[in-house]
C-alpha cells in the first residue's frame, strides 16, 4: 500500500459521506421548527425546562440520509421524577402528535416531523454529568465537550469512520449490535486526530485498550476492565465504549488491516447477501453435514435492548445443554422478527440408547453404598468396578436433540426470563431439513450464518 492510494480512497468516500448543501439546509430548517414547536409547548406547562439540539446532527457528524434528529427538554434537577415523566410526555405528544411513546430509563416520544424522525426526551438540567439522575442527563455534555473540538475536518473523519462500522455491522451501541456508539466514534476520532490515525493505530491494538482523553486517572475509573475504554471526559466513573463487545472490537481491527492493506470504496460499502431460500438451505446442510436444530417461538413484547439480550443467554443456554449431552454444538445464532428463533447446529444426531455413569470411589464408603444401592434393582448395566469405582450404563435420558428440546428439560437451562415465559407458552421444534423452513423469515441472516466473514 502507498500513502497515495489510502489517501486517494479516503478522499473519494469522504465526499461521498458529506451531506450536501441542501441536505444540510433542510436539516438546519427542520431542526429551527422543531425547536420553536417544542419550546412553545414548554411554554403551556407549568413548569422551567429549556431545549437543547443533541447527537450527531447537532454535531455535524451525521450521514447522508441520516434523517434522525434528538431534542432534549432539559427539567430543573428538583423535579420529581414523576413529574419529568408526566411532563415530558405532554411535551412530546403535543409537538409529535402521532408519535409513540418509547421507553429508555424513563419514557419518551418518538416519531416523524417534516419527513424526520425526531426522539423528543425530557431529562434534568443538572450541573455536571457525573451528577445525573437519569443516564440520559450526560447525553448534552457529550454536545458541549465536542463543539469545540470537533472542526469541519475531523467532523469529516468521524463520518468516515461511521461508515466503515456500518459496513461491517458494527455501527450502533444498542444490545442486538454490540458496536461503537456515534459518542464513541467521535471521541476515538478525535483522539487520534482524524480517521486514517485512528485505523493506523487500531491495526496493532492489543486489548485491553485504554484511552483517558482529559487523562482523569482516577481510582472510579481504573477498574474497567471491558477490551476497550475510553472514560468519559465529562464523567469519569463511565467507560464510553462498555457496550463494545470484545468480537465487533476484533472484527474493527480487522477491517482497519485489511483497509490498509488493500484501499478501496468497496471496504465501505455494506455486504447484501442475497436471502437464501429453503432449497438453498437444504443444499448448505447437505454440504456441511451438520445436524442443525432449531427451538421457534413467539418473541416476548420487549424493546430490542431488553430482548436481544435475553435471546443471547438463552441461545448459550441451549447450545451449552446440546453439547453437555454429547451433541457437539458446533455453532448457534439468535434471531428475531414475526417470530424467534434459538438455532444451533450440531455434529451429532443420535446418542447410544445407553451412557456410562461413573459413582464415587469404592473406597468412599457412605456414598459408595448409596450409589450401589440405588442402582442395584434397576434395568441398567451394574453397578459393576472399574478402576476402584462403581460404574453403571443406563438409559440415555435424552438419545436425540429433539427428545432434550421437546422436554421440560429444556427450562433447566439458562434462558432469560421472558423468553422463558414465552417459551411456556408454545413453541416449535425443527430438527434437519426441517429447519429449512426458517428461510421464509430469515433468509437473509441464513444466508450470513452460512457464508460467515470476520
Amino acid at each position: 500500500m502507498t500513502d497515495d492510494a489510502l489517501d486517494a480512497v479516503l478522499t473519494r468516500v469522504r465526499d461521498r459521506v458529506t451531506p450536501d448543501a441542501e441536505e444540510r439546509a433542510r436539516l438546519d430548517e427542520a431542526v429551527d421548527r422543531l425547536t420553536d414547536a417544542t419550546e412553545r409547548a414548554v411554554a403551556d406547562r407549568p413548569v422551567e425546562a429549556d431545549v437543547v439540539h443533541v447527537g450527531s446532527t447537532a454535531r455535524g457528524t451525521w450521514l447522508p440520509g441520516d434523517r434522525d434528529i434528538d431534542l432534549f427538554v432539559r427539567f430543573p434537577p428538583g423535579l420529581p421524577r414523576e413529574d419529568l415523566e408526566h411532563h415530558g410526555l405532554a411535551i412530546g405528544h403535543q409537538v409529535l402528535p402521532d408519535g409513540r411513546e418509547e421507553y429508555a430509563e424513563h419514557p419518551y416520544v418518538t416519531g416523524d416531523f417534516d419527513g424526520f424522525a425526531v426522539d423528543l426526551v425530557p431529562c434534568f438540567r443538572v450541573e455536571r454529568a457525573a451528577d445525573v439522575r437519569s443516564a440520559v442527563d450526560r447525553t448534552p455534555f457529550h454536545t458541549q465537550y465536542l463543539d469545540s473540538r470537533l472542526d469541519a475536518a475531523l467532523a469529516a473523519d468521524v463520518r468516515l469512520a461511521k461508515q466503515l462500522l456500518s459496513a461491517i455491522g458494527v455501527y450502533g451501541s444498542d444490545l442486538r449490535t454490540r458496536g461503537f456508539s456515534g459518542y464513541l466514534v467521535e471521541l476515538l476520532t478525535l483522539e487520534h486526530g482524524g480517521f486514517r490515525p485512528l485505523i493506523e493505530s487500531a491495526v496493532d491494538w492489543h486489548p485491553p485498550v485504554r484511552f483517558d482523553p482529559e487523562g482523569h486517572g482516577t481510582p472510579q475509573n481504573e477498574g474497567f476492565d471491558d477490551p476497550l475504554v475510553v472514560v468519559d471526559p465529562t464523567d469519569p466513573g463511565r467507560n464510553v465504549a462498555a457496550v463494545l463487545s470484545t468480537t465487533n472490537l476484533a472484527r474493527f481491527q480487522h477491517y482497519a488491516r485489511d483497509l490498509c492493506a488493500d484501499p478501496r470504496e468497496s471496504a465501505f460499502t455494506p455486504d447484501s447477501s442475497a436471502p437464501l431460500s429453503a432449497a438453498e438451505v437444504r443444499t448448505e446442510l447437505e454440504r456441511r453435514g451438520t445436524i442443525p436444530v432449531a427451538v421457534r417461538f413467539d418473541p416476548p413484547d420487549l424493546v430490542d435492548d431488553q430482548l436481544y439480550p435475553q435471546l443471547e443467554r438463552s441461545r448459550r443456554g441451549v447450545a451449552d445443554a446440546l453439547d453437555r449431552r454429547g451433541f457437539d454444538s458446533l455453532r448457534s445464532a439468535a434471531f428475531a422478527d414475526e417470530s424467534a428463533v434459538l438455532f444451533v447446529e450440531l455434529g451429532v444426531a443420535e446418542r447410544p440408547r445407553i451412557e456410562r455413569h461413573e459413582g464415587p470411589p469404592v473406597s468412599a464408603r457412605d456414598h459408595a453404598t448409596a450409589f450401589y444401592e440405588k442402582y442395584a434393582d434397576t434395568d441398567c448395566y451394574g453397578p459393576f468396578v472399574e478402576g476402584g469405582r462403581y460404574v453403571v450404563e443406563r438409559e440415555r435420558t435424552f438419545p436425540s436433540p429433539r427428545t432434550f428440546l421437546e422436554s421440560d428439560a429444556l427450562f433447566d437451562v439458562a434462558l432469560g426470563a421472558d423468553v422463558e415465559r414465552a417459551l411456556a407458552a408454545d413453541y416449535t421444534v425443527l430438527v434437519g431439513d426441517e429447519t429449512a423452513r426458517l428461510a421464509d423469515e430469515f433468509g437473509a441472516k441464513l444466508a450470513r450464518y452460512f457464508s460467515p466473514t470476520p
